[in-house]
């Protein structure tokens, strides 16, 4: 009989969901790859904060309520259309090669996928609360198993 692993669960729920642990990675790829440039300081600055700032909104959305935390997720995929912008923008002035813009792009694209399979997820599971009739005002617990995978 095999044995089931038991899955830790942080203290802070945020730090389990995947999509989490994808925006941190990104925003640790752009500072790398673009920290160094002293040209273009203001890009740099306002790229590393988008970056970031998609991380930050997923953390900040999770203590909230479901409604919430689904616009804190929609507010890191407006700084998701930002990175991609300053994505465009650091290639037109050769901060990044042909390979590393698409990188920057695909890395995106995957976040806006997980960001918004993680908002239906938590729209329908609002959604059937509703038609239970179990809205008491409270915050809800977002990490059910299948959220977690986002």
């Amino acid at each position: 009989m095999e044995q089931q692993e038991e899955k830790t669960v942080s203290f802070f729920r945020f730090e389990d969901l995947r999509v989490y642990a994808k925006a941190t990675d990104y925003a640790t790829w752009v500072t790398a790859n673009v920290a160094g440039d002293e040209k273009h300081k203001s890009l740099v600055g306002a790229f590393c904060h988008s970056a970031y700032d998609i991380a930050l909104n997923i953390a900040e959305g999770s203590s909230r309520s479901k409604s919430q935390f689904d616009h804190y997720l929609k507010i890191s995929k407006t700084a998701i259309r930002e990175c991609v912008v300053y994505t465009e923008v650091a290639a037109n002035l050769g901060m990044f090669t042909p390979e590393q813009k698409e990188q920057s792009r695909e890395l995106l694209m995957e976040l806006t996928r997980m960001l918004g399979a993680l908002i239906i997820s938590l729209q329908r599971s609002a959604e059937r609360r509703s038609m239970r009739g179990d809205g008491d005002g409270e915050p809800d617990d977002y990490s059910s198993n299948d959220e977690m995978s986002y």
